[in-house]
């Protein structure tokens, strides 16, 4: 790659509509608010990284991310993107548990980089394209809601589901019930948001073999923390369980491997930074462990940016991509996901291939503008 030096930086508060609020075990999002970071270069090309800020799940906040991006923008003018790996290390470093500016810093830069290659991004990952179809989430609601959810999904051409539960046991039944009820011949898969204890998830999964539904996998059922209850559910629960908050570093990968805790792990960038997400993909490919390719709620820059990974490196089973069909507006420019679900991302000439659609100095929400830092949309 060619010397290219950063010009100038910046960081702002990034705010979108959804069509309705996202709800899980442990909260939901009632709109979109993560925070935009660019580089410029000196020839002009541009790099975006976003942080998803989810505050119920990480405990991160924006006006935490948004005041280590500004750090982090200060101190980008003068450096070389040659110094790709050294700055990203300086700011892991930096930014600690703020893992969410951790990968909005990377995902600039690499999103710059491969610009300057004149690549599409999934070429760092990997020398062949793969083509990805996602599944769709049935939130946390009603039995009516959920219903009309995957009847809508299913009009889409999306056929497999991904259904919040862990809030409420009867109730979460009854609608796995309904949606198999309508989907009988479609992969679901459970996702509990860290919202079960143990006995309360093999207790959920018996009732559902009663019932003759066989989910293809079950995320997350216990809380991060309690190892003895996810290898617990793993050893009994005779579903493919996928660790996701559990799997919040290498460190945690290489347990979950070691101590045989999961069959399965979910990536998402804003929980360990790009890179090391890249590494814990390659980690559990090696050791025989099912992959997740996963986002927080991100606008298409970011979920694009995992499809990349995916389509690059493959060997991801699982593809959960569909932030982009909450978003009740646009704010970026640049579609690589059909309304069916496909990602293909043969189209993208350089880098991720989607940028925001905004102002310098201030964040774009639709239509209307709102100036940085503002509260209001």
């Amino acid at each position: 790659m060619k010397t290219s030096v950063i010009r100038k930086s910046d960081a702002k508060i990034w705010r979108a509509k959804l069509t309705a609020p996202f709800r899980t075990a442990k909260g939901q999002h009632d709109l979109l608010e993560n925070v935009l970071f660019s580089i410029e270069l000196s020839d002009g090309v541009r790099g975006y990284g976003e942080a998803a800020v989810a505050t119920h799940i990480t405990g991160e906040t924006v006006p935490e991310t948004l005041r280590n991006l500004k750090e982090a923008a200060r101190a980008m003018p003068g450096r070389s993107l040659t110094g790709f790996p050294e700055i990203a290390e300086a700011f892991r470093e930096k930014f600690g548990k703020n893992k969410c500016a951790l990968a909005a810093l990377e995902m600039a830069l690499l999103d710059a980089a491969a610009r300057v290659k004149k690549m599409p991004l999934w070429r760092v990952f990997g020398s062949r394209l793969r083509t990805l179809r996602t599944d769709m989430t049935v939130v946390l609601g009603s039995v009516p809601e959920a219903e009309a959810a995957v009847q809508d999904i299913l009009r889409r051409g999306i056929r497999s589901f991904k259904v919040k539960i862990g809030r409420d046991f009867d109730l979460d039944l009854k609608r796995v019930v309904a949606i198999t009820t309508i989907a009988k011949r479609f992969p679901i898969y459970l996702d509990a948001n860290q919202g079960f204890t143990a006995v309360q998830t093999l207790k959920f999964l018996k009732e559902l073999t009663k019932l003759k539904i066989q989910p293809a996998l079950i995320e997350q059922p216990v809380p991060k923390g309690d190892w003895d209850g996810l290898k617990k559910v793993t050893r009994e629960g005779g579903v493919l369980v996928c660790a996701d908050e559990s799997a919040g570093s290498l460190e945690d990968a290489k347990r979950i491997i070691l101590e045989k805790a999961a069959g399965a792990i979910n990536i998402k960038f804003t929980k360990t930074g790009l890179l090391e997400a890249y590494e814990i993909a390659h980690l559990a490919k090696r050791h025989g462990i099912k992959l997740m390719i996963g986002t927080m709620m991100e606008t298409p820059l970011a979920v694009t940016a995992a499809a990349h990974l995916a389509a690059g490196l493959g060997g991801f089973d699982f593809i959960d991509l569909d932030a982009p069909f909450f978003m009740a507006e646009a704010v970026t420019r640049g579609h690589f996901v059909t309304r069916s679900g496909v990602y293909d991302l043969g189209k993208v000439k350089a880098g991720i291939g989607v940028t925001p659609l905004y102002t310098p100095g201030v964040c774009i929400v639709g239509h209307t503008r709102c100036v940085q830092g503002a509260s209001k949309t």
